[in-house]
């Protein structure tokens, strides 16, 4: 697999005694490809997001496959899913669900929303009013969903993989820092290579329909029990007191950075060791190298931090300061 990040991490080790689990989560980018073609990165983020409980955020310009992608990775796994089109008439309810009154028993009794699904595509999530985008806060958080007093756990494994388009402004509403904090991995899906894009083509010359995965010959080739043996697997990967140094001086020195006007939290600190330890296990290894958060922290920290007006008017982005950041700060030997 690629790493989510323009990086590469290094060479992977030996194989642990969870190579069927491993094998299994390799085997989705294969799945995968045969419906969407060349966003390995971005379809590797989505493994690490599900091995680390996480949610991702999936952000590029229309046209570029990123419902598509969410679908066969659905497809893929054998899992439930869900897809909400936000909008901004959404209502809260039509997310986490509502008390309806049942006229033959004089009772209400909860209706479950959307949310209620192991992997919940929420499409073009920055259309929708605050209000709505908070009612999934709890449930990104908490794994559950509060109506009229009464919490209900979502099931295991829950993922949202909400998507965006970074250059239309007009009826969208800016997801608040609190929101974006909740998403453990924000991934860029860029446009094709001019290879990828006649492959797009020809693919679809030959009868390809993005709406028939079936068709496309996607199959479900992982599921719960792999999820949980990788899960733990990454548990027991073993992080060294320097590599955890490393991540917090990474961090650290984006809350002195002069571009920015907001730095990584410690829970972004986490977040980093968690990505990383997932990237290490999927490449063979029980141990954390300094390339693992090389190549994890542009999309799990790019989100995380605020760059100052200045800054950004000079042309600054989140990915050149953490970029700069990484070519700082010392690595460990």
């Amino acid at each position: 697999m690629s790493a989510p990040t323009e990086q590469n991490a290094g060479t992977p080790g030996p194989a642990g005694n969870t190579g069927s689990a491993r094998a299994a989560l390799e085997a989705l980018r294969a799945e995968i490809a045969k419906a969407v073609v060349g966003q390995d990165p971005a379809v590797t983020g989505l493994v690490v997001a599900l091995l680390c409980r996480g949610h991702v955020l999936l952000e590029g310009v229309p046209g570029v496959a990123k419902t598509l992608l969410v679908r066969a990775l659905a497809a893929s796994l054998e899992l439930d899913t869900k897809r909400v089109q936000f909008t901004p008439d959404l209502m809260p309810s039509d997310i986490t669900g509502s008390l309806v009154y049942d006229s033959r028993t004089s009772e209400f009794s909860f209706q479950p929303g959307p949310v209620f699904t192991h992997l919940l595509l929420a499409d073009e999530i920055n259309r929708t009013p605050p209000k709505t985008q908070s009612s999934l806060l709890e449930a990104m958080e908490e794994r559950q969903v509060t109506v009229d007093g009464v919490a209900r756990p979502l099931p295991d494994p829950f993922l949202v993989a909400a998507t965006q388009n970074p250059v239309e402004y007009e009826g969208t509403y800016a997801l608040p820092e609190a929101q974006l904090d909740r998403f453990l991995l924000k991934l860029a899906v860029p446009l094709p290579s001019r290879d990828d894009e006649i492959n797009v083509l020809t693919r679809h010359a030959e009868g390809f329909d993005p709406r028939d995965l079936q068709a496309a010959g996607v199959r479900p080739v992982a599921g719960p029990a792999d999820l949980q043996a990788a899960r733990e697997a990454v548990a027991k990967t073993s992080v060294s007191p320097e590599i955890a140094g490393y991540v917090v001086d990474i961090c650290r020195t984006t809350r002195e950075s002069p571009s920015l006007s907001l730095g990584v939290s410690p829970r972004g600190a986490t977040a980093l060791l968690s990505t990383a330890r997932a990237w290490a296990w999927l490449t063979g290894r029980d141990y954390v190298i300094p390339d693992d958060v090389k190549a994890l922290a542009l999309p799990t920290l790019r989100h995380r931090v605020q760059l100052r007006p200045e800054a950004e008017m000079e042309g600054v982005t989140a990915d050149s300061v953490i970029t700069a950041i990484l070519a700082h700060v010392p690595v460990p030997r």
